[in-house]
């Protein structure tokens, strides 16, 4: 790794509206155990280094056997745990730490577990004058409407188990009293996506994904997905869309393990207590683009750090937005005159605590 430049950031206590999803079982899945197979242990555990890569490394990888069969040769020298599943399959839990070294060393990418999250938003034409919005649960219902819960279900779970399989913390709406006071099926089917956007600000979501789906049409379901203040637009069913989705974030955020480190001064201010710097420190700790860092000075309620941050100040500055931190630009508010960029930013107490830092 290579230090390139020093650049300076300033963090300071306030609100941030960005939030980011610590994703626990990244190095973990279930996977058929087929007693058909020779080996069926060693089989299930293939699928499973599979299903991992896929969520860490991304969809060029996990398609490649060839590739996978020479950086990991033996599948179970990383395993750490496994128990038998229900139907017949085997849980197994994957060393992190090691698979991340194999990866870095031979220059892939890893995406770390601070993801951002992404709200959905489905609107459903099911045909003959029945349109309803998938929520997080459902509703109660006579028992003449079950055949309404039964599909949304199915609908709702399709995405579920989708980004699951790619590690995409997803959230679905409340449709609460709020929710069905400021936005209605219309305005999410007809593209009205700035009621749909002010209706979102309540769940804190880094990203919106908003579903146009009309299961018995002929016409392709229609996708919009809202990332810092840019909009992309798919058709396709929701397991195609969810895979872009994860695609695309991983490519924004996962890091290459050719990526160059960079030295960053790193100014935090308003730590008035011993909670608020043991915040910042796990926060630092937790970073996957954060090598490692080490306090530089203390003065009042001002810490400086010098990260050796993986990527760059780039990377860096938005796993600090994601971890509750909004940029604000103020180039005479530093002091630092010999950096070569200043960056200043906004510390959420409340993002820390969200994000169990």
């Amino acid at each position: 790794m290579l230090k390139s430049r020093f650049t300076a950031l300033l963090l300071v206590i306030v609100a941030a509206p960005v939030w980011a999803v610590d994703v626990a079982s990244l190095y973990t899945a279930q996977v058929p155990l087929d007693p058909e197979e020779d080996n069926p242990r060693a089989a299930a555990y293939e699928m499973a280094l599979v299903d991992v890569l896929l969520r860490v490394s991304g969809t060029e990888l996990a398609n490649d056997p060839e590739m996978i069969e020479l950086l990991f040769p033996e599948p179970a020298a990383y395993i750490v745990q496994y128990r038998p599943g229900d139907d017949d399959t085997l849980w197994v839990s994957f060393d992190g730490d090691a698979i991340e070294r194999v990866l870095r060393q031979a220059g892939k990418t890893v995406w770390g577990s601070d993801r951002p999250l992404t709200l959905v938003w489905l609107a459903v034409d099911w045909g003959q004058g029945e349109r309803e919005v998938v929520g997080a649960d459902d509703p109660v219902r006579s028992r003449d409407e079950a055949r309404s819960i039964d599909r949304n279900r199915l609908l709702r779970q399709r995405v579920l188990d989708v980004a699951e399989r790619r590690g995409l913390p997803v959230a679905f709406p409340l449709l609460d009293t709020i929710d069905l006071q400021n936005l209605s099926f219309s305005d999410i089917w007809g593209g009205f996506d700035d009621a749909l956007i002010g209706a979102s600000e309540r769940y804190e979501a880094d990203a919106i994904l908003v579903g146009r789906i009309r299961p018995a049409s002929a016409m392709r379901n229609r996708w919009s997905f809202y990332l810092g203040g840019e909009e992309r637009s798919w058709t396709g069913e929701p397991e195609l869309v969810i895979n872009f989705v994860a695609d695309l974030l991983a490519a924004e955020f996962a890091i290459s393990g050719n990526a160059v480190a960079e030295t960053v001064e790193l100014a935090v201010s308003g730590i008035s207590s011993v909670e608020s710097f043991a915040s910042v420190e796990n926060m630092l700790t937790k970073m996957t683009v954060v090598e490692r860092f080490s306090i530089v000075e203390v003065d009042g309620d001002r810490v400086q750090f010098r990260v050796t941050a993986v990527g760059g100040v780039d990377r860096l500055r938005r796993a600090l937005r994601f971890n509750g931190l909004i940029e604000q630009n103020d180039e005479d508010s530093l002091g630092f005159d010999s950096f070569e960029q200043d960056l200043e930013f906004f510390y959420s107490p409340e993002g820390a605590s969200r994000n169990g830092l």
